[in-house]
């Protein structure tokens, strides 16, 4: 068997990643409350954001977008949030005027549950009847890696949990002899080469440079961007805080593999999309885009340990991993060993939280369009 033969086909990340979609136990609607918290850390400055944006600039209509908004409660829940916030700038207002007409522009891939969000749609009218707004609500699928709306359409621009997912999986992940060179990871570990960050940080700084543009022209002059996402403490590519939870899957996948149920070379051929940019990483690109003008970056420590049972909060960290994580690991290596991945993915989960909590960075950003 040749080595080409052992390599899977490319994985056509706006074909394939989306959150595990409906309302059902591994679904991402039910499993979501680690992404609510990280929301909720930056509901002020988000608020605080939109709000000046209206005050400034006093819009008929102010539009929106959140961009990955996935689906479930939190896909609403900060645009609710928005919506109070300007109604309550318009009510304090000497003038007492009424709030603007909303459209709220939801993006997401287009294999997003879309559905799920439009269903909740009646009872998030019924939740800001008292604000009394005009809202209007799209959803528009495509990769935020590129245009999406017209020119100067937007006056804020809102994205969670979303950045730190690629276009694709970077190139040069392999030698010259088609041989994969992260063997036995599906991310950045302290075991992997020089070449392995280095594609990486590269497929990010071409991801983030296409958003900035794309952003740049959609949005009106003195629009607001509030970004948040995982993010790394240092510019060490290895921070534990980064990579622990990747490791602990490559480790249950070996434990497959061990078992004779996946073979290793599926595993060495599995790299993830993703990549969590340190504030240097963010200055960089946004300087270089030159449309912007960096406002604040606040990094965040989110504990993903509860505190009470190892146990249960193991099974909620699984489980919120499985729904954001599926799609992909199943068209790599198929539907079977799901369940058996993550009932190991939750034991080495356990066993780490009874040593130590496990704890994540997330960045918030704002950018100011000039």
């Amino acid at each position: 068997m040749t080595s080409s033969s052992l390599e899977s086909p490319s994985m056509n990340v706006e074909a394939v990643l989306h959150m595990k979609e409906g309302l059902g136990e591994n679904s991402y609607a039910q499993n979501s409350s680690h992404q609510k918290k990280n929301m909720d850390t930056v509901k002020d400055l988000v608020i605080d954001s939109a709000t000046g944006v209206y005050a400034s600039l006093m819009p008929e209509r102010f539009t929106m977008a959140d961009l990955g908004c996935s689906s479930g409660a939190n896909a609403l829940g900060m645009v609710e949030n928005i919506i109070r916030g300007i109604a309550e700038v318009c009510r304090t207002s000497s003038t007492s005027q009424l709030p603007p007409e909303f459209s709220v522009l939801l993006n997401d891939l287009p294999t997003n549950d879309f559905n799920t969000i439009f269903c909740t749609f009646p009872d998030f009218i019924s939740k800001i009847k008292a604000d009394n707004p005009t809202v209007f609500l799209s959803g528009v699928p495509g990769s935020f890696y590129g245009r999406l709306f017209p020119t100067g359409s937007l006056h804020f621009v809102c994205s969670f949990n979303s950045l730190h997912w690629l276009s694709q999986v970077p190139p040069g992940l392999y030698d010259e002899a088609n041989l994969p060179v992260n063997k036995g990871k599906m991310f950045i570990s302290s075991s992997s080469p020089r070449a392995v960050p280095a594609a990486y940080l590269r497929q990010f700084q071409r991801d983030f440079g296409l958003f900035l543009k794309s952003r740049s022209a959609e949005m009106v002059e003195g629009g607001r961007m509030v970004m948040s996402m995982q993010s790394r403490e240092t510019e060490v590519y290895t921070d534990k805080k980064t990579t622990l939870l990747w490791e602990l899957l490559s480790e249950s996948l070996a434990s497959l593999v061990s078992q004779g149920l996946v073979e290793q070379a599926k595993v060495d051929t599995y790299n993830v999309p993703f990549y969590p940019p340190c504030i240097r990483d963010i200055e960089d690109e946004v300087r270089k885009e030159g449309s912007f003008r960096l406002d604040c970056a606040r990094k965040y420590d989110c504990n993903t340990s509860t505190g009470g049972d190892a146990k249960e909060a193991a099974r909620v960290v699984s489980m919120a991993v499985r729904a954001v994580q599926e799609s992909m690991l199943n068209y790599h290596f198929g539907p079977d060993i799901m369940d058996m991945l993550f009932h190991k993915y939750a034991e080495l989960i356990t066993e780490s939280m009874e040593k130590e909590d496990i704890k994540s960075v997330q960045l918030a950003v704002v950018l100011i369009k000039l």
